[in-house]
């Protein structure tokens, strides 16, 4: 441990090193899924085993029935996980969709109901833990809102404690209203980020941990390009970058984080996609858990961009298309060395290798059928 940490203070502050394999060398795979009737469709939270020695996946099972869980998050101790229910219809207090917590069981990845709350708005579409796992957040793409939830030690969801309805900002030009589409807690805890890709901002929260609440930071949110439509964040383990990518014009972005200071900038605005592809949206931004590289997903030209992180910008060094159609959320292996991606119109999830090296991925012809799969997350078998 003490190696790791000395080897964790010689590199750049955005690099980490990759986590090792866990003891058995597999992963538990979580699944948040569109549901429905039909035969191919899934019922809820599906699980299956990854084995990170070989590349291979055991057919997915039904680990929850629920109704459109559509995303997942799992809690730092891997005794929880968290699931959105996206239903709703538009506005901020019509058919608000449930937020549901459930017991895991690591050794045997099985899952049981805890219980719930209201997200607050319609169309809850992500739910995010703090690194303490004392805290959630939600955010609501229908109602184009968030929420905060204060968690019990067992897990559970004591209250709802905070909530935000966005509001247009005065400098907005646009049409579209407020669309919530992603939350996350910055590194300390302290503040939360908001993706709101119906005015082109990133919304900052500060947090007060003594009673769950956010209230709108100094400045209120950070200016993403016009049209970009931020729609999912990264924010680097140093707490100083944050990566965001841009649905409607098809971008990865890099923004420069100082909370001490309240100064957040965009370094950088790249292109997802080696030529202009008429209707291409973007949905999923991860930074590798090396720090050297970053990945976004392109529905429309049906691939992963990838990009080298190095020098303070990001460079485009490919795209994976093999077996990609119409991709969601897709995940890194927390080893750094598997990408495993969720086809939503594909039914399927499919499994990359990822060069360590030069970042670029190899189809290897893996995958299992999912009925509209969304997200992807990883727990460590012990």
């Amino acid at each position: 441990m003490r190696a790791l940490l000395a080897l964790a203070l010689l590199l750049p502050p955005t690099l980490l090193p990759a986590a090792d394999l866990p003891p058995s060398g597999k992963y538990w795979m979580f699944i948040g899924t569109y549901t429905g009737k039909g035969e191919k469709d899934s019922k809820g939270i599906m699980r299956c085993e990854f084995d990170a020695r070989t590349g291979k996946l055991t057919q997915p099972e039904v680990a929850a029935e629920a109704t459109n869980p559509s995303f997942v998050a799992i809690s730092p101790n891997g005794k929880n996980l968290y699931a959105v229910g996206e239903a709703g219809g538009l506005g901020p207090k019509k058919n608000e969709g449930p937020v549901l917590a459930y017991t895991l069981d690591a050794a045997t990845g099985k899952l049981a109901p805890l219980d719930g709350s209201s997200s607050g708005g319609p169309g809850p579409c992500h739910v995010a833990v703090d690194n303490d796992g004392k805290f959630l957040v939600v955010a609501n793409y229908g109602g184009g809102s968030c929420a905060t939830y204060k968690l019990k030690a067992d897990g559970g969801i004591e209250a709802r404690t905070g909530f935000q309805q966005h509001v247009k900002p005065a400098d907005y030009t646009g049409k579209n209203p407020p669309r919530g589409h992603c939350g996350a807690f910055d590194q300390t805890g302290k503040f939360v980020l908001v993706c709101d890709a119906g005015v082109d901002k990133v919304f900052v929260y500060k947090f007060d941990r003594d009673t769950g609440e956010i209230t709108p930071n100094d400045p209120p949110t950070i200016v993403m390009p016009v049209g970009s439509a931020p729609r999912h964040i990264h924010i680097s383990p140093a707490n100083d970058l944050a990566f965001v990518c841009g649905e409607a014009d098809s971008t990865a972005n890099v923004v420069k984080l100082d909370f001490a200071n309240n100064k957040f900038d965009v370094l950088q605005s790249i292109s997802t996609l080696p030529n202009p592809v008429k209707g291409n949206s973007t949905a999923e931004v991860r930074f590798h858990p090396s720090g050297k590289f970053v990945y976004v997903s392109n529905r429309g030209h049906n691939s992963i961009a990838a990009f080298k992180w190095e020098g303070g910008k990001l460079s485009a060094i490919g795209h994976a298309t093999d077996g990609i159609k119409i991709p969601r959320n897709f995940n890194i292996t927390p080893d750094g060395k598997w990408m495993l991606v969720a086809n939503q119109d594909g039914n399927d999830i499919v499994v990359f290798a990822i060069d360590e090296a030069t970042g670029l991925l190899t189809p290897t012809g893996e995958k299992v059928a999912v009925g509209r799969p969304v997200c992807v997350k990883f727990l460590a078998k012990p």
